[in-house]
């Protein structure tokens, strides 16, 4: 029995929008997270530690990116930027873009999460002889990563969608892919409707992933506030 032309539509384009995302919205998502969260870190380290000017910087960029819209400050970088020499190629501009808000948003996160530990674990650390940097790895992290972790993995669950918007850049990613099958097909609808449920599909798995994350630190991270 032959199936309903809509339903063939949509079989037909699954490979391709499989395609574009394991190709480009896979790599982005993970590539852009990565630079992120390695940035926010920094930037968190800075805003708690850093001398007066660098804080006043990284502030200044936190502040710029997170007022500021994404798609906003994806067009500047890929549109605007040539205008004054600076050209990038649109995976680039996109990872770029991506790198630079995940890691103003996460550095909010990293901030508070480390600021949260109780000043007396700094000094059990130092107690037993830890430079900064060994109490900052050993003891202070690991208790600032429990209360990290569901908020940094509702950011890469939400940079999974906001992927979809490099498509503006021309990356050929899930949903452009799914644009271009809807221009030669005329079936807008159908063909967003089914990039709409694969995305809720890997939001769906990745929530799933998070709630294992989340009890797999409660079990084994001593609770903020327990003696190092």
């Amino acid at each position: 029995m032959a199936m309903p032309p809509w339903l063939q539509l949509m079989a037909d384009s699954l490979p391709s929008l499989l395609y574009a995302g394991m190709m480009f919205t896979v790599p982005l998502t993970l590539l852009s997270f990565a630079g992120g969260l390695a940035l926010g870190l920094v930037v968190a380290l800075v805003r708690l530690f850093g001398p007066r000017p660098l804080v006043l910087l990284v502030r200044g960029y936190s502040w710029l990116v997170r007022g500021t819209p994404l798609l906003v400050q994806l067009f500047v970088i890929f549109y605007g930027l040539p205008r004054v020499g600076i050209v990038f190629d649109p995976f680039p501009a996109a990872l770029l873009g991506f790198v630079l808000s995940v890691g103003a948003y996460t550095s909010e996160v990293i901030r508070a999460a480390i600021a949260s530990v109780p000043k007396a674990q700094w000094e059990a650390a130092y107690s037993l002889g830890m430079s900064w940097s060994q109490a900052m790895r050993r003891t202070i992290l690991p208790q600032a990563g429990r209360v990290a972790v569901p908020p940094l993995a509702n950011s890469f669950i939400s940079l999974v969608k906001d992927t979809s918007l490099a498509a503006v850049l021309t990356v050929p990613e899930m949903f452009q892919a799914a644009q271009r099958i809807a221009a030669t097909t005329y079936e807008p609808l159908l063909l967003y409707l089914e990039t709409a449920f694969i995305y809720l599909l890997l939001s769906t798995v990745l929530t799933w992933l998070q709630e294992r994350l989340e009890k797999r630190f409660d079990r084994h991270v001593a609770p903020v506030g327990a003696t190092a």
